[in-house]
């Protein structure tokens, strides 16, 4: 069976002690956009991504907000950043990289926080029952196309609330030249 791919580009989740000190005291995030995984949204706002080596601007902000501060950049990002992020399931920092956050109003420095994302797709228990791979914790995925190819290592997360899709970051994206209409298919 196809399933839809969406691709992640760097981004940001923020708790709200850290929008407050980013943005200004009892700031609430502005969205922008609904993400296809029901609640979450793009906000308006941006920041500046920084460490020693380098920086990067206009990183988008996800809400709504968190208890926690993570940002996800793609492999290629860190090479820019002159870091070396581990690969996480979101909310996995512990040993992570360490960044700054820069906002209109102030900054946020984090000791542990950025990561690059799994290879993920989201479903509910009737997609994975559905899709023959329940009892999964990863499977591999095949992308068609002229760079077409296998992805291993794509990691099953399941909550009654997501709609069925494959997230993938810009590394990925590009290397298998995935367009708006590429569908993927699940070979376990």
């Amino acid at each position: 069976m196809e399933i839809n791919i969406g691709i992640s580009n760097r981004h940001v989740h923020l708790k709200q002690s850290d929008v407050d000190i980013l943005f200004g005291e009892n700031y609430q995030l502005t969205k922008l956009k609904d993400l296809t995984q029901q609640g979450q949204y793009a906000c308006v706002e941006k920041v500046t991504i920084k460490t020693e080596k380098s920086e990067i601007s206009n990183v988008r902000v996800l809400g709504p907000v968190r208890n926690y501060t993570q940002v996800e950049i793609s492999k290629t990002d860190s090479f820019k950043l002159g870091i070396n992020p581990p690969v996480r399931d979101s909310g996995d920092l512990n040993n992570s990289s360490s960044i700054t956050i820069v906002g209109p109003k102030g900054s946020v420095s984090i000791d542990e926080g950025c990561i690059i994302a799994t290879r993920h797709i989201h479903a509910t228990k009737e997609d994975v029952k559905m899709l023959g791979i329940e009892g999964l914790d990863k499977v591999s995925v095949r992308i068609p196309g002229e760079k077409g190819g296998v992805l291993d290592n794509v990691h099953i997360k399941v909550d009654p609330s997501y709609s069925l899709e494959l997230h993938l970051d810009t590394d990925d994206g590009n290397g298998f030249l995935i367009g708006k209409d590429t569908k993927a298919i699940i070979i376990k």
